[in-house]
This record gives C-alpha cells, sequence and structure tokens, in this order.
C-alpha cells in the first residue's frame, strides 16, 4: 500500500523548534493551500488546511523559514496515538 502525499503550501503557523526525548529535532506547522482544480469536468475552488510535522535536519531547515512562505511538501500521512486528525509528516521540501 502506498501513502504519499504532495502538496504546495505556505506555511500558516510554526510553533518553535523542539527537541524529542532522543533528542532530535522536531516542528509542528500548520500549512495552508488554495488552488483550482477539475472535478466532475467543473473547475472548483480548493482550500486547504492542515497540521504538518518534520524531523531532524528537515525540522532545522523549517525553523529558518518565514510564516507566508510557499513550499512544495511531500511525506505520509498518520494519525497521533490520542488525536482524530491526520497529521502530514514531511519527509522533503522544496522552494515553489
Amino acid at each position: 500500500m502506498e501513502n504519499r502525499v504532495a502538496l504546495t503550501a505556505c506555511i500558516a503557523e510554526a510553533e518553535p523548534l523542539r527537541f524529542t526525548p532522543a533528542g532530535l529535532p522536531a516542528i509542528a506547522l500548520r500549512l495552508e493551500h488554495s488552488s483550482q482544480q477539475q472535478e466532475a469536468g467543473q473547475p472548483r475552488e480548493v482550500k486547504a488546511s492542515m497540521k504538518a510535522v518534520a524531523f531532524g535536519t528537515l525540522a532545522e531547515q523549517l525553523a529558518r523559514q518565514p510564516v507566508g512562505s510557499l513550499w512544495q511538501f511531500s511525506g505520509f500521512l498518520a494519525t497521533p496515538r490520542n488525536g482524530r486528525h491526520v497529521v502530514l509528516h514531511v519527509q522533503d521540501i522544496q522552494q515553489n
């Protein structure tokens, strides 16, 4: 099974860089996406907001980026143990 997501979005919020109990850098983000997509042959305006997390050197890199900057994010979706909403676990970013 595949669990792969690619999303162009801006960083709407970024929590301060933190460290896991194992000492790994981590950051929590809220991403916002806006685009026009085709659905049933008709154009549709799409807006989405989602939580995201990144670890390691990627977390350190994201911590240096300004809120509002636009990126192409890729990673996988997971639901936290005590959560109800999916979170994008970022594995790669590219400046858009």
